[in-house]
């Protein structure tokens, strides 16, 4: 089975081998480019205020290296660092952050997201408890804040808590080459599938490639929220799935 992956350079090129090692046909499309903080003094500061925050909520792995890559030198405080699923706990944990630091949904929970994380944390927040969400911003350097983050942001502050927001990294628009394109547009109607991690990816193969049609197109999401998104782009068929390597394999080789 050929099978796209969409994610950052870095987490695609994990998928990739995971699913060759698998017998499939994967190869890299990368739809979100990855880059340094807007403003790397805004990190360091955050860091100096750790112990302000009730916890520090991380959206994604590049979320978590983009926060310790601009650690000031010497600052090793602790505090308490919450993720939706997997991937970023690994993340929390390459950098150094203690397992008994991280509050996260159990990697056999049947959903990683903010829903799942809030249902640990909910009986945690009360008046005057302020909470750190770090995530991407755009090319503008404006916050980007998806929906699952928005949810999350509310329900805090609905139970009387205070939300700030951090950009440790960006996440921009790719640029697609020329054999990238006819790949792509290729993909739209050879039975490809393609892998989905994020709202976003689908939205930027859509600005990449204004006009193709999706209707023969076929997806794997790993959220619900991704496959409306897959939807409304126009693939017909699409399949939803936990961010797990054996669930994604199981949801792939459906279309047989």
């Amino acid at each position: 089975m050929r099978v796209i992956v969409t994610r950052p350079q870095r987490e695609a090129q994990d998928w990739v081998q995971a699913l060759q090692q698998a017998g499939h046909e994967a190869w890299a499309l990368p739809l979100i480019s990855i880059a340094p903080a807007p403003d790397a003094a805004a990190v360091q500061q955050a860091w100096q205020a750790l112990d302000q925050y009730l916890g520090v909520m991380f959206v994604s792995a590049n979320a978590v290296e983009g926060f310790h890559g601009a650690r000031p030198a010497g600052n090793a405080r602790p505090f308490e660092a919450w993720a939706t699923g997997p991937g970023t706990v690994r993340a929390l944990r390459q950098a150094g952050v203690p397992a008994q630091q991280i509050v996260a949904p159990p990697e056999d929970a049947p959903q990683f997201d903010s829903e799942a994380l809030w249902a640990l944390v909910t009986q945690r927040i009360r008046p005057g408890v302020r909470v750190l969400v770090v995530r991407g911003a755009d090319a503008a350097g404006h916050s980007s804040e998806g929906a699952g983050r928005d949810w999350f942001a509310r329900q805090v502050r609905a139970a009387g808590g205070e939300v700030d927001f951090l950009a440790s990294y960006q996440r921009l628009s790719p640029v697609l080459d020329a054999q990238q394109r006819r790949r792509a547009q290729a993909a739209a109607a050879d039975g490809s599938v393609w892998l989905f991690s994020s709202s976003e990816a689908v939205q930027n193969l859509q600005a990449s490639l204004p006009g193709v049609d999706w209707r023969h197109a076929r997806a794997v999401a790993t959220h619900a929220r991704i496959a409306q998104a897959a939807h409304a782009a126009g693939f017909a068929e699409v399949r939803e799935t936990r961010p797990a390597l054996a669930d994604v394999r199981a949801s792939i080789e459906s279309f047989r």
